[in-house]
């Protein structure tokens, strides 16, 4: 059985994984690069149960074990697995909020951010370098037989009158296949020319990573941040073990562009996220900066993620629309598209995650 995986990004890339496991022999295709979007360029953060009371809950449980399991099986510290602590702060440009701070907080933070809450614990909250887990499962899944094809989706050839996926155009090329999966992040909505599907939109977003060395230690920080024109962003600090720290928050408006290698910096985006790390921390101001980098999460109408069988084809399935918890959620995700592609059925309830739950995009 071949399986044909539109998108090199990390739900890609566990996707190939889980199906390698069964013996599937599963093709990875991507344009530009194993994560070179989202994938390569978010902060790694994953949370046990940070999902509670939303239809999000079991998927990101599962996929938060599985993270682990992964790390203990295929030698974790290679991405830079590892459980952590995690801090809630309020911070201004405008005022001193140091009399908010809690006797917990980070000893790392400048001396007028307040700290009021420890909301993660090494039981509940880890991290990974993300771009670095997408490249491990797709290494692994080439140790089980997969392949990587770099090239463009340009299309897909339909038989049985439209119900069953015969080949994915790569280039213009038909790549037989016996099962497709557009796992192409806020990309896939380009599927919408080829299947009924709904609309995926890309959530942009900046950041910046830093040359820390070992200055910080496991804790990251969720931040509300007043600057002085009186806006509020919310800020998120992610140390990491080799020594970089990756902080993000800072939103853009351009739209999507048709081709991810095209994601560009928005002026001022650097300037605003330099003056947030200032203010957060005396280490982060005074550090080189590494990279600077934009990325577009996918996101569906609802916020939900877009898993499931493609409506009316048989054999097309999307993977798609996890907005922010992309990385947490993707070795779950992966595995259910295994179990659904080779089995039938996923052992986790996928209901709520229906691409027919939504109305398709005209074109």
């Amino acid at each position: 059985m071949r399986v044909v995986i539109c998108g090199g990004g990390v739900i890609g890339t566990t996707a190939a994984y889980f199906l390698s496991l069964k013996g599937v022999e599963a093709v990875v295709v991507e344009r530009v690069g194993i994560a070179a979007a989202a994938s390569g360029k978010s902060g790694g953060f994953l949370a046990l149960d940070w999902c509670a009371g939303t239809p999000v809950d079991a998927l990101a449980r599962r996929s938060f074990r599985l993270h682990a399991e992964l790390a203990a099986r295929l030698d974790g510290e290679a991405w830079g697995y590892r459980r952590m602590e995690a801090f809630a702060a309020v911070a201004s440009a405008r005022r001193d909020l140091s009399p908010r701070r809690d006797a917990e907080a980070p000893a790392w933070l400048g001396p007028e951010i307040a700290a009021h809450g420890r909301i993660g614990t090494p039981e509940s909250t880890a991290q990974v370098h993300p771009a670095r887990f997408t490249e491990a499962m797709l290494r692994a899944a080439e140790a089980n037989g997969a392949k990587h094809r770099r090239g463009a989706v340009t299309g897909v050839d339909l038989a049985d009158n439209g119900t069953r996926a015969a080949a994915v155009l790569v280039d213009g090329e038909p790549l037989l296949c016996d099962a497709a999966l557009i796992a192409m992040g806020p990309w896939s909505t380009l599927a919408c020319r080829w299947f009924r599907l709904p609309a995926i939109h890309g959530l942009k977003g900046h950041s910046l990573l830093f040359q820390t060395g070992d200055a910080l230690p496991a804790q990251a920080l969720f931040v509300e941040y007043e600057a002085e024109d009186g806006r509020i962003t919310s800020p998120e600090v992610f140390p990491r073990p080799d020594g970089t720290t990756y902080i993000c928050g800072q939103p853009g408006e351009t739209p999507l562009p048709a081709d991810p290698a095209a994601v560009g910096i928005e002026a001022g985006a650097e300037a605003a996220l330099r003056s947030v790390a200032r203010r957060l921390a005396p280490g982060l101001g005074a550090a080189e900066v590494l990279a600077v980098q934009a990325c577009y999460r996918p996101i569906a109408r609802d916020g939900l993620p877009v898993l499931g069988r493609v409506p009316g084809v048989a054999n097309a399935y999307i993977a798609t629309g996890h907005s922010v918890w992309g990385i947490l959620n993707a070795p779950a995700s992966g595995q259910a598209m295994a179990e659904l592609i080779v089995d039938g059925a996923a052992t986790l309830d996928l209901s709520a995650f229906d691409p027919a739950r939504l109305p398709p995009l005209k074109v």
